[in-house]
């Protein structure tokens, strides 16, 4: 009977065998087979697509609506297809003879719904051809500013609030006396516009300092507006770059917040629209003058003033810290007494109360009480009251070398950046160190000088690494005025922004008494001819950009010059051979410039004690027997410089010196690290080695021997080393161990010195498991090794010792960048107890982290990466996921551009090590 039924529902098949309908019977199998290609052709287009929408995410893109619309259609369109595809072979599997339906109808329906899927699929594969999968994100309103806990500023902050909400206030100046909080004021509004909905298009911050200079703030403003960078370097002068900002925020509601205005500031020549109630924009800026504030033509004029005294109070104890005031009964009355003294000035506050720490004599309390009332209540002069007052901590200061040391910290430029290591070689090339035989202990007592400076808060530590200070510009200017003996005699130290003033006859006279002199301009051209300077110890002439040479008489008449900066004036491309006349001359740096031959005549620099040549912008050639004669030299850096004369002449050169100390350096070729392996002179003055561009080398070995003897080694660097491994010839086996300590000892007599390693391009490279022997790490970059796959090896004949040991135990900074096939740091857990920074940057196979629940992370601040690699970590359990997970920060890939962009990898840590400031 079934079979008759069969048959009988074949006849109206047969019956209309050639209508179109029975087209979606008879060619059901052949649809069904080309529905599944055509959908796995759009499965791997939507691949294709999802990872260029990965791509995009990882640099803070967000995907089109468009693409992801058409992502989740390819999503359910994948479902139905998969049901579609199921009942077919379901279908065809019941035909009778292989091709004959049993029933037409449903044959029918499913043959109809497999063409027209056919049909969708091969349409969905049309529109995945996108050219444009992503698009930036908008950048945020603001980027947090770093600032203290403010105290006692509410009521102005509430003012400040509320003319922000008033249509009628366009333009507002704090203004107030310096160290009085103005800033601190400004960044708590700037900041005020991160945690809630704004109805501004954008809020700008720029530090306008003086002399202020327009470009620098067009420039903060183009940024900001996110202008094209073609569109700034193509217009030329100040009036086209004013005229497109003034375009662009004439159609935006905005916040302009300038910090530190000394003069009127011309809007329309910044290309600023003046803010009134149409646009609803709003000004604010800081001042110490009331007159500026007219001169803005501010419709509100905060005075910014001194805390009451239960704030000023409050704010010191704080500064100076519960342990302190409890250390003797009478310190707490006392401490309200100096406190009272600084007239509620936060700055002074903070000043007097951090160098007021740990003070648990009382006499000590008497003495600042008495110090600080010598000065009347009432000085005529904001700056003589705040300078009287701030002048405590630099009289606290122990002795008159360091007090010196400060003040030559004056003479870089107004918020600018100073490295450490730089101070410190010219407080040495000043001769306020003291006699100096050897680099190393005068650059220990230079670091215990800085440790006094921050304490004493005269200086204060910039970035994590703490390679830098800053100074306070109302600091800066109170070292000035201190070294002008308290402003009697001015012209003894000046820094100058504007280097025209030199050719008035007025300045000109002045520099008869100059013992100090700074000179930064960006637009100068020419100096003048020479300088009548017969005081002058130390110049400094510093990012000039346009300064191409000086005269041949420019140094004749400064006899007495020690210290000469010459660094980062990048197009400098000669020097007059009257330097060589510069008898008493003992710190050169001319780093960073584009000179191309030094003159011969320096060879008469019989004092000079440190030369900096790093950075050059072109190949050098130093004349021969030039730094053979520099009998005094003790100090020699040549990092990432060519130069043509010959590194191997150049050591030795340097190997002929008696007083050599310390020597930086890049080495390119063979030849010269062989000259470099046969001294151990040289070895043991080296202190940065970089070894760069090696070509078609293929093994670089740097035996245990020739490591032992670089004693005061602090950076290594291989770089663009395609086709080089690192070994190391190891005197130890397992079967010479004894005992751990034995062990620790061994380990400590190859490179204890040995803080900064950097590893870059180095294709064959397998592993770095020699890095255990730096005992004293600090920080580890790898980048763009491609063979790496492990950092440390475990099998290198101390297996079980190896485990126990301290590896990495002083590392803070780890990135590891673009190494494909790294799977582990380490095979097993480590403590890392003084790790503050990871990073992790596109190492797709590393899927662990070697941590567990006895890994430290009190001294961690972050672990940066992408999220797709956090998430793909494995874990022992998720109680040791649980507690590094708060440290872990999406990583911008814009950051490692910038990185990369700039002078190393990482925040450039060995570009703080070694290029000179």
């Amino acid at each position: 009977m079934e079979f008759l039924s069969s048959i009988v529902g074949l006849i109206p098949c047969f019956y209309d065998h050639t209508s179109k309908h029975t087209v979606y019977i008879r060619d059901l199998k052949k649809n069904l087979q080309a529905l599944s290609k055509e959908m796995a052709e759009l499965n791997n287009l939507s691949e294709d697509v999802k990872t260029r929408v990965e791509r995009a995410e990882q640099r803070q893109m967000m995907r089109t609506k468009e693409v992801g619309g058409w992502i989740c259609e390819v999503e359910v369109m994948v479902t139905e297809v998969q049901e579609i595809l199921q009942k077919g072979d379901q279908e065809i599997q019941k035909r009778c003879l292989g091709c004959c339906p049993r029933n037409c109808w449903s044959s029918y329906k499913i043959g109809k719904a497999v063409s027209e899927k056919l049909v969708a699929v091969s349409r969905q594969i049309g529109k995945g051809h996108f050219d444009v999968v992503a698009e930036m994100l908008p950048r945020p309103l603001v980027d947090e500013l770093p600032m203290e806990e403010t105290v006692g500023s509410e009521l102005a902050y509430g003012r400040i609030c509320g003319f922000l909400k008033d249509p009628q206030v366009g333009i507002m100046g704090l203004y107030g006396m310096g160290g009085v909080g103005k800033t601190t004021l400004l960044k708590k509004i700037h900041n005020n516009f991160l945690p809630t909905s704004s109805d501004f298009d954008v809020v700008i911050w720029d530090v306008v300092s003086k002399p202020s200079n327009v470009e620098k703030i067009q420039k903060v403003l183009w940024n900001k507006l996110q202008l094209s960078r073609d569109g700034w370097e193509s217009r030329s002068t100040k009036e086209e770059k004013a005229a497109e900002i003034l375009r662009v925020l004439k159609t935006k509601k905005f916040v302009l917040l300038l910090d530190d205005i000394w003069e009127r500031l011309d809007l329309l020549e910044m290309g600023v629209p003046h803010p009134d109630a149409q646009n609803k924009s709003k000004i604010v800026f800081t001042t110490r003058s009331q007159d500026v504030c007219r001169q803005m033509q501010a419709q509100e004029s905060i005075k910014v003033e001194c805390l009451s005294s239960e704030a000023a109070w409050t704010l010191f104890q704080k500064k100076v810290g519960e342990e302190t005031l409890k250390s003797h009964p009478h310190i707490p009355r006392l401490a309200k007494i100096v406190a009272e003294e600084c007239k509620g000035l936060p700055l002074a506050l903070v000043t007097v109360g951090r160098a007021m720490v740990g003070e648990k004599d009382p006499s000590n309390w008497d003495k600042v009480i008495q110090d600080l009332s010598k000065f009347p209540a009432e000085i005529s002069g904001m700056e003589d009251e705040l300078f009287n007052r701030l002048k405590v901590s630099y009289d606290r200061l122990s002795d008159n070398a360091i007090k010196s040391c400060f003040i030559h910290c004056s003479l870089f430029s107004e918020d600018v950046v100073i490295r450490i290591e730089t101070l410190i070689e010219q407080w040495i090339g000043e001769g306020l160190l003291g006699e100096v035989h050897d680099i190393y202990e005068a650059r220990n007592q230079g670091h215990k000088v800085v440790k006094k400076l921050k304490h004493a808060c005269l200086v204060e530590s910039y970035g994590l690494r703490e390679k830098w200070v800053v100074m306070h510009d109302v600091i800066h200017d109170m070292a000035l005025w201190l070294y002008g003996e308290c402003g009697k005699e001015k012209n003894k130290i000046l820094v100058y922004n504007d280097v025209f003033r030199l050719k008035e006859a007025a300045e000109i006279s002045k520099l008869k008494e100059t013992e100090k002199m700074s000179l930064w301009d960006q637009d100068l051209e020419k100096f003048p001819e020479t300088l009548m300077c017969p005081n002058l110890k130390t110049l400094f002439v510093r990012r000039c950009h346009q300064l191409t040479k000086f005269s041949s008489g420019f140094f004749q008449f400064m006899p007495l010059i020690r210290v000469l900066n010459l660094a980062c004036n990048d197009n400098l491309s000669e020097l007059p051979t009257g330097i060589g006349e510069l008898n008493g001359l003992r710190y050169l740096n001319l780093s960073s410039t584009r000179i191309r031959e030094l003159p011969i005549e320096l060879k008469n620099l019989k004092n000079l004690m440190i030369l900096h040549l790093n950075s050059m912008q072109s190949p050098v050639t130093i004349p021969k027997d030039l730094i053979s004669n520099l009998i005094s030299l003790k100090l020699f850096s040549l990092w990432n410089t060519n130069i043509l004369s010959g590194v191997e002449t150049l050591l030795e050169e340097l190997e002929s010196l008696n007083d050599i100390n310390q020597i930086r350096i890049s080495i390119s070729s063979a030849l010269s690290l062989n000259k470099l392996k046969r001294s151990h002179k040289l070895q043991r003055c080296i202190s940065d080695l970089g070894l760069h561009n090696w070509g078609d080398v293929i093994t670089l070995e740097l035996s245990s021997s020739f490591l032992k003897r670089m004693e005061h080694l602090g950076a290594l660097q291989v770089h663009d080393c395609d086709d080089v491994k690192i070994s190391m010839e190891r005197e130890m086996t397992q079967n010479d161990v004894i005992g751990l300590s034995n062990y620790n000892v061994a380990r400590e007599q190859y490179f204890y010195s040995l803080h900064f390693i950097v590893i870059g391009n180095c294709s064959k490279l397998l592993d770095l498991t020699w890095v255990v022997y730096a005992s004293c790490l600090e920080a580890l970059y790898v980048e763009d090794c491609e063979s790496i796959e492990l950092v440390l090896h475990d099998d290198h004949g101390a297996y079980e010792i190896v485990e126990k040991l301290d590896i990495f135990s002083r590392l803070k900074y780890l990135k590891l960048n673009r190494l494909p096939r790294l799977k582990s740091i380490y095979q097993h857990p480590l403590l890392f107890p003084s790790l503050e920074i990871i990073k992790v940057y596109d190492c797709k196979s590393l899927r662990s982290l070697p941590f567990d629940s006895n890994t430290l992370n009190h001294n961690l601040k972050k672990i940066k990466g992408e999220t797709n690699w956090w998430n793909r970590l494995k874990w022992k359990d998720e109680t040791i996921k649980d507690s590094f997970t708060p440290y872990f920060q999406v990583d911008k890939a814009e950051a490692y551009f910038a990185e990369e962009s700039e002078t190393s990898s990482i925040d450039d840590d060995m570009q703080e090590q070694l290029v000179s400031n």
